[in-house]
Parts: structure tokens; C-alpha cells; sequence
């Protein structure tokens, strides 16, 4: 699946000479997460509702304009990008969404919550439990999840270790 079928085509920009206030009044009343920053036709950041600091963030804002507080990395996907990719990327970055362009024009964005309403949807594709793996511990190699049933009536993952 592409992100493409997820993303939202219409996406909230700000420019970043506005007032911190005014955008975070923006972001709670579209009752979204995340801005776009754009100057000129180019996107030149990101603000988050974290940036603004919340709904407790007052004194944070106060005074200051979106180019005070926004991210200015912007790591973008192509509407092509698949949805591991872009899990990924957003997982790598420690992002919470990704502006979506085409050439460089920005088409849409997705954020963590597009794709954990995809999940919840059921629309991924369920992995055999046969298949699925784990991690056994800090630097050891994955292993597939064996689940046995010990006399105790516990769930045993296969391991030797309690």
C-alpha cells in the first residue's frame, strides 16, 4: 500500500511570520496535530502541537511567531513512498508526520495517526502467529515467537530464560 491512499490531500499551512497564538488557536480548532510552514511556495518547516507546548503552553508562545518554535528539518515522503517505508522513516526520525510532495509541490501529509487508524481498520494484511518475531534481548538476533502452554497454565515464549 502506497501513501498515497492514506494521506489528507488537504493539508494546514502557516506561514512562519504568525503569531505562535494564532496558530496553535489554528491547530485546536481544525483539531489536528501538525502544520506545515511555508514561505514562498516552499515549505520551510514543521510545527507540532508539542512546539507550541500544548494546551498548557501560553507562556511558551507568548510573543513569539511560528519560525520562533517550528522544526525547521523537514523530512519529506513521495505519494509513492510505501506505508513501511514511511512508518519508518517516521520511527528513524522520531516524527509524528510526513509532508507528502510531488516534485516540490506539497499533495498531502500523514501522520502517526493515519496509519494507526489503517491498523485499526484492519486493512494490513494479519501476519501467522507461526511467523511472527521478537526481540530475545539487548543485542541478540530476533527469533520467531513459539508459544507453548506450561503446566502452570502460563504462557511460555520457547525460551530457557524466566
Amino acid at each position: 500500500m502506497r501513501i498515497e491512499e492514506i494521506m489528507t490531500k488537504t493539508v494546514r499551512a502557516v506561514s512562519p511570520g504568525v503569531e505562535a497564538e494564532t496558530a496553535w488557536s489554528d491547530l485546536r480548532a481544525a483539531r489536528i496535530h501538525h502544520l506545515v510552514v511555508v514561505d514562498s511556495g516552499h515549505i520551510v518547516g514543521i510545527l507540532s502541537e508539542r512546539d507550541l507546548g500544548g494546551a498548557r503552553g501560553k507562556t511558551l508562545r507568548a510573543g513569539k511567531r511560528v519560525a520562533d518554535l517550528m522544526t525547521p528539518t523537514v523530512i519529506f515522503a513521495a505519494p509513492e513512498t510505501t506505508l513501511r517505508r514511511a512508518a519508518n522513516l517516521m520511527r528513524g526520525h522520531v516524527i509524528g508526520c510526513l509532508p507528502v510532495v510531488d516534485g516540490k509541490k506539497l499533495v498531502g501529509i500523514v501522520t502517526a495517526t493515519d496509519m494507526l487508524d489503517l491498523i485499526g481498520r484492519g486493512a494490513e494484511r494479519p501476519v501467522a502467529e507461526s511467523t511472527r518475531w521478537t526481540m530475545r534481548g539487548r543485542g541478540q538476533r530476533r527469533a520467531p515467537v513459539r508459544r507453548t502452554k506450561q503446566a502452570s497454565g502460563r504462557v511460555h515464549n520457547g525460551s530457557s530464560r524466566t
